[in-house]
């Protein structure tokens, strides 16, 4: 200002001496017009001069000031790189005030927002969970959305709202946080878990192959594996053609190994590389998890395991680079987001050496080869998530601003270069915030190592490269020096660690030697001393209610119809706890069979150290209760079709015959011609299920309520109570078998007592007296008892031997009956020694009753065993011939397997999936008939209802028979199963053939 007004004073003081003059000439030789147009043409012309003078004069001006100030910054970054503990110490005092700033922002209310977009993630996905838990416990208050579309601080970030400070893009919203997030205009401190130009240089259709195309980077030499050229499928093969370094067969061949990356900028480049990673040596046909440097330590030793990492460290980071500037545009100079973050997956190859080569890259993390990606990877990921996430965001919430306080000066006193930028550092806000960040990271590195810039001052040939080829890189003046500050504070660091390191290890060694005679045990260290999950796998996903938290015991989660298998996985809190499910020698991962209605799952927390042996200790306990819904139906109001079906498609037992809904040939309504009108004359005749439908071509549109037996061209009379009571009237019935065959016991017992007043799992023998008001014998033997040793098991012959003694006095006729059978263990060898038994114990007259095979054990459930379909298949060729055997002997067959078979979905509570009845307590006040009866009613279980065909079983009897089932008194026990009331029906239609007419 004071040149410009000297300028103006020196032209308007000859602008008077001319007008005076002009002002003498005025009277003699011009008009008035035109001595005002002369004025004007003279202040113009200098005016113009003026303006000429400054633009000549003021570029070198320019110049010289630009000059003096980088010169100034250039002889701070000097001063800085020769003295990097004064530097140090004062990013730390810097650090210090920006946290009593940012704490006193909190208590003053401020609210820091954290953005997750979820994408194709539900909110109760554990990744999601993770997110949202770190993000709180840091003091942010999370905003969920599933795009950033739908986000309100998202869309009004501009307009007066709460500012968000991290913004995190799960799979399936990155395009979205792409087409709205504004990278090159985000606030300094704002962070994104993507850095745009890295998605965009390892994620288009050439991979890495670009690098080794891009005429840029033309001789330079990155270890790249040709095959990451080719499909990404393309099988990994020998990469001896690559440069890598001297080859050496000795070398144990490493194979692959996949290393996670955390890059924390772009420009300067920063990268960490994580302790884990996934390895699979030549031996090894999977991968699996492992620490890297103990890894590499046990493979090649202590000197070429070094080399090794130091190698792959190297590798990545020319790659990093090379990216970084390849895809760096002119026009988006120095508009990286500052403080974003990309977590990134390379797969290496050793391949008799210690220089690997990249075959593959992604901007994600990656567990493809493991052998359980679901679980194992899932898990493994959210570790590093965690880790990359509490190494990333500081301890505290609030954005403090990085103006210096009132006192701008050092611990010392001094500034550098007399400088007054932030604590007289004289750097720019965004170089200051990236120092803080890098020195924070460098101090607690947590599970992280170095991975760019390496420690060493020196530049690589590939580094210098890279620079001659991208000058921008240098970005004369302070960026360069910026760049060779990070340098030299990593140096610093690195010498102080080592020197600490060589420190650690000489006190730990003198103090193992003082302490070498100690009595502790290793296991008083293993000691579970925080007895809690830190989450839940599932497979499927569960979402639980409430969500989960390590500090709640009892979840309750709902699953639909179609899910019959739970796969669990907790994962404690601390290593030194054990999971073990159900009880306390149960597995830590199982899958489960999911049954309809509630089921009950505990997880147990246990303390196996030393201390506690020789049995562990259950030091917490979580519940699981799982509700599995039954099969979706739509009730019947107006027209609709008769469908029926054999098997399901999802299990094709016999491949020769259709599977799923068919319309059934003709109406199957009650009195209607073709609705059959004679009994069966066997429990074994073929049948199938029949269900109204609004069309066969789709199972969601059947009324399943009305779902129903029908046996082909006959039916199965329904005895009502007083037909039942009476043909059972002085009988003795006898049941061997598993807990199948008592589910029949226990359901013949209600029918006939109209109640069930006692019932219990026994493993063992069971005798009933009270049945049928006294005038009915029930006895039971659980066969055969698995859990024995083989040696010890009671043979079938025995088994039945002690039944028979046990229910004496006998009558040899059909006034005693023998119900053999269970799920799968019944054989035609069982039948020969069942006729032997009898015909020595004078019983050859009985009736017996031979229950078939079941479905069952045919899902993948750990603990147990489990059939394949063609397992199954065989399964019922096998039921085949017990049938065969059964009617040879002249016994009678109840042909559950083809009952099962196609509703092998609707198992109850039982790891076996085989339990299609189960026994649930009634609680029933004192009231009237019909009031019993409305209750009896409305207890069905889901998916069943009456018949509306006169020619089967329904899943349930009639209303008139309901009114005689329930008697004068209502039910302490109720066996309820809509598949077992089925053949268990077929079984008391079969007792009482005679009562039936047949």
């Amino acid at each position: 200002m004071v040149c410009l007004y000297s300028s103006a004073s020196k032209v308007g003081s000859e602008a008077v001496m001319f007008l005076r003059g002009l002002w003498t000439l005025r009277r003699r030789y011009c008009s008035g017009r035109l001595l005002l147009l002369g004025v004007a043409v003279c202040l113009f012309y200098q005016t113009l001069m003026v303006a000429r003078s400054r633009l000549k004069g003021d570029p070198p001006a320019a110049d010289e000031r630009n000059k003096s100030t980088m010169t100034e910054a250039l002889e701070v970054f000097d001063e800085l790189l020769q003295d990097p503990a004064r530097l140090i110490s004062t990013l730390e005092a810097l650090e210090r005030d920006r946290y009593v700033k940012g704490s006193n922002q909190n208590r003053a209310g401020r609210v820091t927002q954290a953005v997750v977009l979820t994408g194709q993630h539900v909110a109760a996905d554990t990744e999601v969970q993770l997110f949202q838990r770190i993000l709180e416990q840091r003091g942010y208050e999370v905003s969920l959305s599933r795009y950033a579309e739908t986000n309100t601080a998202l869309r009004h970030d501009n307009g007066g709202s709460v500012e968000w400070s991290v913004l995190v893009c799960l799979s399936g919203s990155e395009k979205s946080c792409l087409r709205r997030v504004s990278f090159s205009h985000l606030q300094p401190h704002q962070r994104v878990n993507m850095i745009p130009g890295l998605v965009g240089a390892f994620s288009d259709v050439d991979g890495l192959c670009r690098f080794q195309t891009d005429s840029r980077l033309a001789g330079l030499a990155l270890h790249i594996n040709p095959s990451a050229c080719g499909s990404p499928r393309t099988k990994l093969g020998d990469v001896r053609d690559v440069a890598q370094g001297d080859w050496n067969p000795a070398i144990p061949t490493l194979n692959l190994v996949t290393v996670y990356v955390l890059v924390t900028s772009v420009t300067p480049l920063t990268a960490f590389l994580h302790h884990t990673g996934l390895v699979r040596t030549s031996e090894d046909t999977d991968s699996h998890t492992t620490q890297l440097k103990p890894f590499l330590l046990q493979q090649l030793g202590p000197v070429a395991s070094h080399e090794a990492l130091d190698h792959v460290k190297e590798v990545i980071g020319q790659v990093l680079m090379a990216a970084a500037l390849t895809n760096e545009e002119p026009s988006s100079r120095h508009r990286w987001c500052l403080l974003c973050f990309q977590l990134m997956t390379f797969t290496l190859q050793f391949s008799g050496s210690l220089l690997p080569v990249i075959v593959k890259a992604e901007t994600d993390l990656h567990f493809d080869g493991l052998r359980d990606p679901g679980f194992d990877g899932q898990i493994t990921k959210e570790f590093i998530l965690e880790d990359a996430l509490l190494f990333l965001l500081p301890a505290h919430s609030g954005q403090a601003s990085l103006k210096s306080p009132s006192h701008t000066e050092t611990d010392d006193g001094q500034r550098y270069g007399g400088c007054g930028g932030t604590y007289g550092l004289c750097l720019p806000e965004h170089q200051t915030l990236l120092l803080l960040q890098f020195l924070r990271q460098l101090r607690t590195p947590g599970p992280f190592d170095l991975l760019y810039p390496a420690a060493s001052p020196e530049r690589s040939p590939i580094q210098d490269f890279l620079f001659r080829s991208f000058p921008r890189a240098e970005e004369s003046g302070s960026g360069r020096h910026f760049s060779a500050l990070l340098d030299r504070v990593c140096s610093h660091y690195t010498e102080q660690r080592n020197q600490t390191y060589r420190t650690n290890e000489a006190e730990t060694q003198t103090g193992w030697d003082q302490h070498s005679g100690s009595q502790d045990l290793p296991g008083d260290r293993e000691r579970c001393v925080d007895p809690h999950l830190r989450q839940l796998y599932t497979d499927p996903p569960l979402t639980l209610s409430p969500p989960f938290s390590p500090w709640v015991k009892d979840y309750r989660a709902e699953v639909p119809f179609d899910v019959v298998t739970l796969r669990l996985r907790p994962e404690p809190i601390s290593p030194a706890c054990h999971i073990h499910l159900d009880e306390h020698r149960g597995p830590r991962t199982a899958n489960y069979p999911v049954g309809l209605g509630n089921s009950i799952i505990n997880i147990l927390v246990t303390d196996e150290s030393a201390a506690t042996e020789p049995e562990p200790v259950v030091m917490t306990i979580y519940t699981l209760h799982m509700y599995r819904e039954s099969r979706p139906s739509l009730p019947m109001f107006g027209e609709h079709v008769m469908c029926g079906f054999v098997q399901d498609c999802g299990l094709v037992v016999q491949p020769d015959q259709p599977c799923g809904l068919e319309p059934l040939p003709g109406p199957l309504s009650p009195g209607e011609p073709q609705a059959p009108t004679r009994p069966c004359t066997s429990g074994d005749v073929p049948g199938r299920w029949v269900v109204p439908c609004l069309s066969c071509a789709d199972n969601r549109t059947c009324d399943w309520r009305e779902v129903a037996w029908q046996p082909e061209g006959c039916y199965h009379p329904l005895l009502d109570l007083p037909q039942l009571q009476d043909c059972m009237m002085y009988r003795k019935v006898m049941f061997i078998g598993d807990s199948t065959n008592r589910g029949m016991m226990y359901f013949l017992m209600e029918r006939v007592n109209s109640s069930l007043e006692d019932w219990g799992k026994a493993h063992d023998s069971l005798i009933y007296r009270n049945v049928n008001q006294g005038h009915t014998h029930v006895s039971y033997s659980y066969y055969p008892q698995f859990w024995l040793e083989q040696s010890h098991r009671p043979t079938f012959q025995r088994a039945l031997e002690q039944l028979i003694l046990r229910s004496r006095p006998l009558e040899n006729s059909r006034q005693t009956v023998l119900v053999a059978g269970g799920v799968q263990w019944l054989n035609t060898n069982h039948l020969r020694i069942m006729r032997e038994v009898l015909e020595r114990e004078g019983l050859q007259d009985i009736m017996v009753v031979v229950k078939s095979l079941g479905m069952g054990f045919h899902l993948p459930v750990d603990g147990i065993r489990s059939l394949s379909l063609r397992g199954v298949q065989e399964l019922y060729r096998e039921n085949s011939n017990i049938i065969t055997a059964a009617k040879h002997y002249g016994y009678e067959v109840i042909d559950t397997f083809s009952v099962t078979m196609g509703r092998y979905k609707e198992f109850l509570q039982g790891r076996c999936a085989c339990h299609f009845h189960e026994v649930e307590k009634l609680s029933f006040s004192k009231a009237p008939l019909h009031r019993k009866m409305k209750l009896l009613q409305h207890g069905e279980e889901p998916g069943t209802g009456t018949s509306g065909t006169g020619t089967g079983y329904s899943d349930q009897p009639t209303l008139q028979h309901q009114d005689q089932w329930a008697g004068s008194n209502s039910s302490t026990y109720h066996v309820r199963g809509a598949v077992n009331q089925v053949y268990s029906q077929i079984l008391l239609s079969r007792l009482c053939v005679r009562d039936t007419g047949n």
